[in-house]
């Protein structure tokens, strides 16, 4: 049997998709100022965990140093909860929190 042009058989429904990309806040990364740990100490370990170069290591260990805390990285939490790891494991005082 054949169908005319007007008239065609369809097993396919029409529908509508909806897509809806949901955006995750990101987590940042915090160093606390504390009254042990040298500055170049710090620098030097800005350096070797995330790779900055020096001038952003200077830049974010007188941050810590003038404001008693600076965010040095931003991004997924896994990988936030990460870096805090090794910063707390080279002896900084260090936190992860959502940003707002």
């Amino acid at each position: 049997m054949r169908t005319s042009p007007r008239f065609r058989l369809s097993t396919e429904s029409d529908t509508d998709t909806i897509t809806r990309t949901v955006t995750k806040k990101p987590w940042k990364v915090l160093v606390w100022d504390d009254p042990v740990t040298p500055m170049r100490v710090v620098e030097v370990i800005f350096r070797k965990i995330f790779g900055y170069p020096a001038a952003k290591c200077t830049q974010l260990m007188l941050t810590v140093h003038h404001e008693g805390k600076a965010v040095v990285w931003s991004g997924a939490q896994d990988r936030a909860v990460h870096y805090c790891t090794q910063l707390q494991a080279a002896g900084l005082m260090a936190s992860v929190e959502e940003e707002s």
